[in-house]
């Protein structure tokens, strides 16, 4: 059901909580697009089984997949002892990224949940297949027994990160984009994020990392961690091309305070240079968007994307600091990347009210 029609979430006492809030669930779309990960399917189904195996001893992970036979065949493959908590769905999709066009989950203040239900256009009208995919949280509708709400302007999940505490961290390159809501202005568009997260300040980075064809995601620069940490990546290599666009996104965050106007504790995260190379891959792709701050925080784990470059280890490390509380799980992503995304953009957390 559409909920309230004419009221906001923040109206009625909605917000989106940090990643770090207890969850209900994961949801996670079982990949199987040879397009996006051209010869390296079967190879990604191993990093989903690494994931699932990770997630759900601690928390329930909501699986879609294509139909009865793909659920028999993963199925067969989880052999881990909590595999028991995987409830699948049987919902058509065209690919695998649900952070960025699944339910954008919300709790409310009388210990409620609802959902956003933003536009999803494929990055700018990129792929036109894609956008499909826009229909799955209303067809979620049903199961989830969840007030839905529909912001009606274009968003995806891996374009905004909260604090919970009442502010929205974005890029200017992603939400500013032409080829997104182009009728809205700057000041429109943190209307919409205010009203529909239920934050009171909106925080704008400016470029996303080189590779990145979601023009600038936050989720590969920089996340919040704990009320009033941020963890930013940064590049070491003052020849790289992303070492001026990283080193103005943290000269920003080292200015920028939160909702009651206090500065923020930054840390910073290493890039795992270039990864990319030759593929059969029509795309053509020499770089590929791989960032250590893909990681995806979960029930008592925190899964870390890893690349097989020599910084793993202190990209690791940091995260552990930081996250004292959680294992951190180190996954190898270097297939996943070649769908141009990793672990942060394929889950989508579901809070506790």
């Amino acid at each position: 059901m559409i909920a309230n029609k004419g009221m906001t979430p923040k109206e009625l006492g909605f917000y989106m909580p940090a990643e770090w809030w207890p969850h209900s669930s994961t949801w996670l779309t079982w990949p199987k697009d040879p397009v996006t990960w051209p010869e390296r399917v079967p190879q990604v189904e191993e990093i989903y089984l690494q994931m699932l195996a990770a997630l759900t001893p601690h928390e329930t992970v909501n699986l879609l997949v294509d139909d009865e036979n793909t659920e028999n065949s993963v199925r067969e493959r989880c052999r881990f002892g909590s595999s028991t908590n995987i409830r699948f769905h049987q919902l058509t999709t065209v690919d695998s990224w649900i952070r960025d066009y699944g339910p954008n989950f919300l709790v409310g203040d009388r210990h409620n949940q609802a959902f956003n239900d933003w536009i999803f256009n494929a990055w700018g009208n990129k792929y036109e297949d894609l956008k499909k995919d826009d229909r799955i949280p209303q067809l979620l509708e049903d199961q989830l027994k969840l007030p839905r709400f529909e912001p009606g302007i274009v968003m995806e999940g891996g374009s905004i990160e909260v604090d919970g505490e009442g502010c929205v961290l974005t890029t200017e390159q992603c939400l500013l984009n032409k080829n997104r809501n182009p009728h809205l202005s700057k000041t429109e568009i943190e209307d919409f994020l205010k009203a529909y997260l239920g934050v009171s300040k909106v925080l704008w980075l400016g470029e996303g990392i080189v590779g990145d064809d979601t023009d600038g995601h936050i989720d590969d620069i920089a996340r919040f961690v704990a009320p009033g940490v941020i963890v930013c990546a940064v590049e070491d290599d003052p020849n790289d091309a992303n070492y001026e666009l990283l080193q103005d996104n943290l000269r920003r965050l080292e200015l920028m305070t939160d909702s009651k106007e206090r500065g923020f504790e930054i840390v910073t995260l290493p890039m795992p240079g270039i990864v990319g190379g030759t593929s059969t891959d029509t795309r053509n792709l020499d770089r590929l968007p791989a960032s250590y701050a893909n990681f995806y925080i979960a029930n008592s784990v925190v899964l870390a994307p890893v690349f097989g470059h020599e910084n793993d280890l202190r990209a690791v490390e940091t995260l552990q600091r930081l996250f004292n509380d959680r294992r951190v799980v180190p996954i190898n992503c270097e297939p996943l990347v070649w769908g141009m995304g990793t672990i942060h953009c394929v889950t989508q957390q579901q809070p506790r009210p």
